[in-house]
């Protein structure tokens, strides 16, 4: 069943989601289940292939202890369902009748060749509204290719601002583009919805993971619009703070790294008086950085004297810890910060304080996991992790029989023909 604080008041409570996506939008279904919509993650007899990536519970592969799967799946009851089979096709439909979105990222075509595109759903409820996730979307020239996520990286624009500067491009290891796309999926549902309750109607959604991808890049633009600067991977670097040079973002420390940026003028003045005062106070400021940082120019610097001053920067923040700079930027009113690994994010006094931390139960583990917990928090309408992700089938008995009043022997027959 639903958890009772889940019906109770959340902002979704009252709509159902059909969950037929892959990688490529379970973030999509598992936003609306944050939100509190009852979402239903069908499945291929079986179980999704998805259940195969890791990693896994206590480093043991087996479809039921995918660490990927869990994370991108609680907040849904599962259910297996073949939907090329035309029985499966029948159930599928009505599940329809008593549901509000339908998502999916098949490639385009496919839910038209098994009778289940969004014409035929509209007719069966016209209030659906149905969610098609896809590299490039349902039309134009590229539609019918296949696009994994290092393609969209790629095809975006995206990937020729990762990397070092003298090296080739390179993409982010965890797939990024559908995680971009699953959250736009998700924000047009919702805007969707909106529009239901206007007008009554039901409406198509349409997610290009390679246009999400490609608005990623917002940033780049406006730098040449602004200062007609053409954004280029940099590694550590940046490039556009100086018309002259690339400025390093990220220095090394004893124990990892931080995050410091150079700033002229008044931005940068405060910062980096304090910084120069603080390595003087353990003799390691060197004359030449000790000036007049108010009238400090970073758009008319060269090369060499950007070098200068980064050099003996660098060299101090080596002698210290990244706990001992944030703690001194603390006090000193400095603008950086220290590059967190996932121990240093656990750990964090401001995440614990907002209990963004959620102990999640895995009754079939005999344990609870720690998971992020809620993305936004609404005064009147929580937004809250209420279960873990489903097992194979988890939820079969509950919807099958509970609410579409299938007998055993009925599912019984299903299953042996694996339907379900």
């Amino acid at each position: 069943m639903i958890d009772d604080q889940q019906t109770a008041q959340s902002l979704l409570e009252h709509y159902r989601v059909l969950d037929l996506t892959d990688e490529k939008g379970f973030l999509c279904g598992k936003i609306l289940g944050d939100l509190g919509a009852d979402v239903l993650k069908i499945e291929r007899p079986g179980g999704d292939p998805s259940r195969n990536i890791g990693p896994f519970y206590q480093d043991e592969p087996h479809p039921e202890k995918s660490l990927y799967w869990f994370a991108f799946n609680n907040n849904k009851r599962g259910l297996t369902l073949d939907i090329e089979d035309s029985s499966g096709q029948e159930i599928f439909k009505r599940l329809v009748k008593a549901a509000d979105f339908v998502t999916e990222s098949f490639p385009p075509g496919y839910m038209k060749n098994l009778g289940l595109d969004y014409s035929i759903l509209s007719n069966i409820n016209p209030g659906i509204i149905m969610v098609s996730i896809t590299p490039f979307g349902q039309d134009g020239p590229y539609s019918t290719y296949k696009g994994p996520d290092i393609v969209s990286w790629a095809m975006s624009g995206m990937m020729n601002l990762c990397g070092e500067i003298d090296r080739p491009p390179v993409r982010i290891s965890f797939p990024q583009t559908y995680l971009h796309a699953a959250t736009h999926a998700a924000t047009g549902a919702i805007i969707a919805l909106y529009w239901r309750e206007v007008s009554g109607e039901g409406q198509y959604v349409d997610v290009s993971i390679r246009e999400a991808a490609t608005i990623a890049l917002m940033n780049s633009f406006s730098f040449w619009d602004l200062n007609k600067v053409s954004l280029r991977r940099a590694g550590v670097f940046r490039i556009g703070l100086s018309s002259n040079a690339p400025q390093r973002v990220s220095y090394p420390c004893r124990d990892g790294y931080i995050s410091f940026t150079i700033f002229g003028g008044r931005l940068g003045a405060s910062t980096n008086q304090a910084l120069t005062e603080w390595m003087d106070s353990e003799g390691l400021a060197p004359d030449y950085l000790k000036r007049d940082w108010t009238t400090f120019d970073l758009a008319s610097i060269t090369a060499e004297e950007l070098e200068q001053i980064m050099k003996p920067f660098s060299e101090f923040f080596k002698c210290h810890t990244k706990a001992e700079l944030w703690d001194g930027a603390r006090k000193r009113g400095m603008q950086f910060y220290p590059v967190n690994d996932i121990e240093d994010i656990v750990e964090d006094p401001q995440l614990q304080s907002r209990d963004f931390w959620i102990q999640l139960e895995h009754p079939e583990l005999d344990t609870t996991i720690t998971y992020p917990g809620p993305f936004i928090k609404l005064s009147e309408t929580p937004c809250h992790i209420w279960r873990r992700a489903p097992l194979i089938g988890e939820h079969n008995v509950e919807i099958y029989q509970g609410e579409l009043g299938l007998s055993q022997g009925e599912l019984s027959v299903l299953k042996q023909r694996c339907i379900i």
